[in-house]
């Protein structure tokens, strides 16, 4: 299993914080911690773990985050730590300068450096995701990362907008993903950062071409899952929309074993077969279905559906519902 979980409400209100504090400090490192909350802390965390580099969605109501010479003295991974902000805001001090945050942020920072944040989460669920590995894994060199350290990035837009909608669906689909995906996640989430970073400081020659190559290959991803209602979605538009010729496109998706039309296929049939297995979707036909994922040729659908995962969308449907059904009727018995 990548992922592992963890809530403070497993043990009684006085002791939650206390249990926080001990796991972050063997999950992350070890920082000074206070929280107005400290009484009754409700906290939860979710780890993706991809090896070396961890992906960690928090959810928390109020922190103060301090971390300081001593403790770097004492304990010190030597890594960078992303946060990218999803409901709450506050202010990162780094080196005496104070950088406001907000829901939408990302902020890069170095477990090697004092800093002290304060956050508050200014909606329920989830408040942040983080991001942890080895400084030496970064593809970018560590003069070049110093010059971004504490700054802040916006990642509702351009290269910062791409990298989070990634974390965001790293999160989103945790469950899905294999021990065999971790290197593959794990290289794209590095390269796609470094590319962001060398946007930020406009310093892409520092990145070696494989990185290049591996940071266009994520950006295409991330624009065909965008995408993917849009019927117009071909192999030419996509090329189109990140001003690289098709043969281009068709080579970087060889080396994965694919090509951009059944990729694109692949997604949509997917998206298709995860909503006829929704119970909140029984009421919408499979015809309605298709056309919301781009299929607008009813039987062209059923084809493919049936090449894809063996029976008609239909039967596909009825069988995911048949074990629901056989639980409810065994406690109505």
């Amino acid at each position: 299993m990548l992922v592992s979980s963890f809530s403070t409400e497993v043990v009684a209100a006085p002791e939650r914080f206390e249990l926080f504090t001990e796991i972050t400090d063997r999950s992350h490192m070890p920082n000074r911690l206070r929280s107005s909350h400290q009484d009754d802390f409700r906290a939860r965390m979710r780890v993706l773990d991809l090896g070396e580099l961890q992906v960690s969605t928090m959810s928390f109501p109020h922190l103060e985050i301090t971390r300081t010479a001593k403790l770097i003295r004492q304990s010190d991974p030597e890594a960078y730590q992303i946060n990218y902000f999803l409901g709450e805001e506050g202010v990162l001090s780094l080196a005496g300068d104070d950088t406001a945050l907000r829901a939408g942020d990302l902020v890069v920072m170095d477990s090697s450096r004092p800093y002290r944040g304060d956050v508050l989460a200014v909606r329920d669920g989830w408040s942040h995701v983080t991001v942890q590995f080895p400084r030496g894994l970064m593809p970018l060199p560590e003069r070049t990362v110093r010059h971004l350290l504490g700054v802040r990035i916006d990642g509702r837009r351009g290269m910062g907008g791409l990298f989070a909608r990634w974390l965001a669906d790293l999160h989103a689909r945790a469950g899905e993903f294999a021990p065999a995906d971790a290197s593959t996640l794990a290289s794209v989430t590095l390269d796609l950062l470094a590319s962001v970073c060398a946007h930020c400081l406009e310093a892409e020659d520092a990145l070696s071409p494989q990185a290049r190559r591996n940071a266009l290959r994520a950006r295409i991803s991330a624009f065909v899952e965008e995408h993917l209602a849009d019927p117009a979605l071909t192999p030419r538009a996509v090329a189109d929309a990140h001003h690289i010729s098709l043969r281009h496109l068709q080579q970087l998706l060889a080396e994965h074993g694919t090509s951009p039309a059944a990729w694109i296929r692949h997604r949509r049939l997917e998206r298709c077969r995860l909503d006829l297995t929704d119970p909140r979707l029984d009421a919408r036909p499979v015809q309605a279905v298709a056309e919301r994922w781009g299929f607008t040729d009813p039987a062209h659908f059923s084809r493919l559906f049936r090449a894809a995962y063996g029976t008609s969308p239909r039967d596909y449907r009825n069988l995911a519902r048949r074990p629901a059904q056989g639980r409810v009727s065994g406690r109505e018995q």
